[in-house]
């Protein structure tokens, strides 16, 4: 699957950039400090102005390529979300067992992320935290029905879709497939938060993951279990 994913682009909605970070040097850069800044003080904290000292450019070229910093973060999720959805579309493409297939699924989008070296200028784990503790700032605003039209968010839309076809492949009589699949991405990113900052509040640990959770969940609430 690396070297599947090494020979493609991921392609993000080119209305959320100005010019495309992937093509030159610093607009990696961009991406890549940027993940481990937001990482560090937070989204709140971050500037385009701290950003710029850190990699040693000035503020003005960093808005060549993103006009705010709500931008670089849907430009983050997006491509967080697209990574997911090439990972979970490799892993369950020739799988014709669909409980299997849904298995696979909700372990891919509820794990723990590993390193993955085939972005070099993109750290997944960190990413993922970044997503976990940030990306609902990406959607919890006043513009967010203006964006949903414009397609910024197709890509994690897409993702859940996918996620809704293998559970009505799993159950046809299924009720709300769509609210499941919201769920188990959405609840994954809460228990991950949960699991490192608030322990009492969830079940998961270092031995249960979110991903065992979420398949008891949804294979109950399916009515069925795995590989029965």
């Amino acid at each position: 699957m690396k070297f599947l994913l090494s020979t493609l682009k991921i392609s993000i909605n080119d209305k959320i950039y100005l010019k495309d970070p992937e093509s030159s040097d610093l607009g990696k850069r961009i991406i890549e400090h940027s993940i481990k800044l937001i990482d560090k003080i937070g989204f709140d904290s971050f500037t385009f102005k701290k950003l710029g000292a850190l990699i040693g450019s000035n503020e003005s070229s960093i808005y060549r390529y993103f006009d705010s910093k709500h931008k670089l973060l849907l430009y983050l999720a997006s491509w967080y979300w697209a990574w997911l959805e090439y990972q979970l579309v490799f892993s369950t493409t020739n799988m014709n067992d669909s409980k299997l297939k849904l298995e696979k699924a909700i372990d891919i989008l509820t794990q723990t992320i590993e390193a993955d070296s085939t972005f070099e200028h993109i750290d997944e784990v960190t990413l993922n935290r970044v997503v976990i503790n940030e990306y609902s700032k990406s959607y919890l605003t006043k513009e967010v029905d203006i964006e949903n039209k414009e397609g910024y968010f197709s890509i994690y839309k897409r993702l859940l879709n996918r996620l809704h076809d293998m559970i009505i492949e799993v159950d046809p009589s299924y009720k709300f497939p769509h609210s499941l699949s919201s769920t188990i991405v959405e609840g994954a990113l809460h228990q991950h938060f949960l699991k490192d900052h608030f322990k009492s509040l969830t079940d998961c640990d270092h031995k249960t993951q979110p991903s065992d959770y979420f398949k008891h969940l949804v294979f109950n609430a399916l009515n069925t279990t795995p590989n029965d």
